[in-house]
């Protein structure tokens, strides 16, 4: 895992952005007070929380997300069953194809998040949890092949030092960074941080499967490429290592977790939730890296309980 020394400095760097962004954010705020006081009380609406006053609007509570393709996924994903299936209201900012990396240093998400949380604070709506996903794009795709040494040496298999390097260093970082990031904006919009839940993967089946079956322009497959590069045919083989791929990803999570800065954090273990076995594995996995609709409401079922107890 990454040293202590790294995740001070990843801690540091995350505080530092999240100041950074808040600075910014607070001239956009005096430009929009000044606004407000051009245009009067009179010419101002009230608007009050978005969550009440309005047929069947009781709510399980207000969610805010931050991620990758399992919370924006076409048609189906974790933050749509949360709102269909559980009764929360989410509140997302996630992106499909954003990497940890990218959330922890580019600062998109991140400025997104600190203005959603600006907006549900001036309507007085408190957010139950925050909910990040990240780390499966980190992975795969072309740099999925970098894990594995061929078929034919005699070291195949996946690499322990590219595992090493990639998850419980630069993944590991990323995580600790966004994390410390996420409660700094907490502590200087909202007074206080509030609970934060991130999630391992499941187990996935790398079969050549891409988004409605990878034809074309269309994204996937996504790890089955790289397994045939490295002269990995046999599926069982492939699922194996992925196996020892998502343990050490699980492994890192609750690592980061254990940080004592992040006693608000909460890890979501999903492995096991969907079904890998060769008679109906297709009816939980709609390709390589997502669940179908059956697959999203089993992990968003997870999620739920979860959140019912923070």
């Amino acid at each position: 895992m990454a040293s202590e020394e790294h995740v001070r400095q990843a801690l540091k760097i995350g505080e530092e952005q999240a100041t950074l962004l808040m600075e910014r954010r607070a001239e956009m705020l005096d430009r929009r007070s000044a606004a407000v006081r051009t245009r009067g009380p009179a010419a101002m609406a009230h608007v009050g929380s978005p969550f009440e006053g309005s047929t069947g609007a009781a709510t399980a509570g207000v969610l805010v997300a931050e991620g990758d393709s399992w919370f924006d996924y076409p048609f189906h994903d974790v933050l749509k069953n949360l709102e269909d299936q559980h009764a929360f209201d989410v509140e997302s900012v996630a992106h499909r194809g954003d990497a940890i990396e990218e959330m922890a240093y580019g600062g998109g998400q991140l400025d997104e998040l600190i203005r959603l949380l600006e907006k549900l604070n001036r309507r007085e709506v408190k957010p139950k949890a925050i909910l990040l996903s990240g780390g499966g794009n980190d992975l795969a795709g072309d740099e999925f092949a970098m894990l594995l040494n061929h078929a034919l040496s005699p070291i195949a298999g996946l690499s322990p030092a590219m595992i090493d390097a990639v998850i419980d260093q630069r993944i590991h970082t990323a995580y600790t960074t966004i994390l410390s990031a996420v409660t700094k904006v907490c502590d200087d919009t909202l007074g206080h941080p509030i609970p934060v839940v991130v999630h391992g993967y499941d187990y996935p089946v790398p079969d050549d499967r891409g988004f409605l079956g990878g034809w074309s322009f269309l994204p996937g497959p996504w790890l089955g490429p790289s397994f045939r590069e490295k002269g990995f045919q046999a599926l069982n083989d492939r699922k194996a290592m992925m196996v020892t791929l998502i343990d050490r990803f699980n492994d890192m999570l609750q690592a980061v977790v254990a940080i004592p800065a992040f006693a608000h954090v909460h890890y979501l273990d999903l492995r096991n939730t969907l079904s890998t076995a060769p008679a109906d594995y297709e009816d939980w996995w709609a390709n390589e890296l997502h669940p179908t609709k059956r697959g999203f409401r089993a992990v968003s079922d997870r999620f739920a309980v979860l959140l019912g107890t923070v």
